[in-house]
């Protein structure tokens, strides 16, 4: 068993010595940084990627690996959509812990800077949270762009949807 299956792993204390603080930061960009420089070791950012949950006590986000775990910042959003795969009737999100889940369209968000955010993690440890499109996701998804009365449309198939509304029609 690890540690982190035990029922009180996220209320014991740091080991001695230590904090849950961390200078750990994750920047808009999707790049960590720790102690003000960036972690270049390409796996052990990927494996931090994997480690983002939630503090289920008070909501936080933490780094946990199952054996430890810290508290660290997030400057925009804890997840990114780095690439998709677009079907005849939907879009798969590939997110940056390398999970894919179906994209819930109509949930998704424009932000005041242009910014394309969807809503992943919804029922998962990590619970409800926003991803990041990446400049690479945003350029696959381009062509499946069309303009609207009201904003961008995403035309899959013979469906448009509006971003962040419902079912926009059928084209």
């Amino acid at each position: 068993m690890k540690p982190g299956d035990h029922p009180d792993f996220f209320r014991l204390p740091a080991p001695e010595g230590r904090s849950r603080e961390s200078t750990i930061l994750l920047d808009a960009k999707g790049r960590f940084w720790h102690d003000g420089a960036p972690v270049e070791h390409a796996g052990l950012a990927a494996a931090l990627r994997t480690w983002i949950r939630r503090h289920p006590i008070d909501g936080r986000y933490i780094l946990s690996n199952g054996y430890d775990w810290t508290y660290f910042t997030v400057e925009d959003s804890p997840f990114f959509v780095d690439s998709l795969h677009v079907y005849d009737d939907r879009v798969t999100l590939v997110l940056s812990d390398g999970s894919e889940e179906q994209w819930d369209i109509a949930s998704s968000r424009l932000s005041d800077d242009g910014a394309l955010y969807a809503r992943v993690k919804r029922g998962s440890e990590v619970g409800l949270c926003e991803a990041r499109f990446t400049p690479h996701a945003l350029a696959a998804l381009s062509p499946f762009l069309v303009e609207g009365e009201s904003g961008p449309l995403v035309r899959i198939g013979t469906k448009q949807y509006a971003l962040g509304g419902s079912k926009a029609s059928n084209a």
